[in-house]
């Protein structure tokens, strides 16, 4: 198995350096594989969305779908994968960074009765409080 850093893995969906995105690409299809697959880590997930809305200006339509394609991907796996899928469901619907909606998914699933947040907007969240 080979881990995927943030950057590696946004050059899989942004040409904003060719040169990069093509070697990200060519690393990806060589390396990666079904019985090898590339490894993404939960903090390398929340980055990548971070990146690609702050810096490349997806939105939330276009996350989802970058999100689902490294779920339906043979050759990547992702971190807690039912945690990501439960943060997808939250993201999806609701006003709320990825990070954040991941952080809220992770913790339901751990047991935690709520997460303690200064976040007002997640805050509106069920599975947030907000520390006043």
């Amino acid at each position: 198995m080979m881990g995927l850093d943030t950057n590696v893995l946004v050059r899989l969906f942004v040409d904003d350096d060719m040169v990069q995105a093509t070697a990200a690409r060519r690393f990806v299809a060589g390396r990666c594989s079904r019985e090898s697959p590339g490894y993404v880590d939960r903090v390398v997930l929340c980055e990548m969305t971070w990146v690609l809305t702050r810096v490349h200006g997806y939105d939330r339509a276009e996350m989802v779908s970058v999100v689902e394609q490294l779920l339906a991907s043979q050759d990547i796996v992702l971190e807690d994968e039912h945690s990501v899928r439960a943060a997808l469901g939250i993201f999806a619907t609701r006003g709320i960074e990825f990070a954040d909606a991941l952080i809220c998914a992770v913790n339901r699933i751990r047991g935690c009765e709520a997460t303690a947040t200064f976040d007002r907007k997640a805050a509106r969240l069920d599975g947030f409080v907000r520390v006043a």
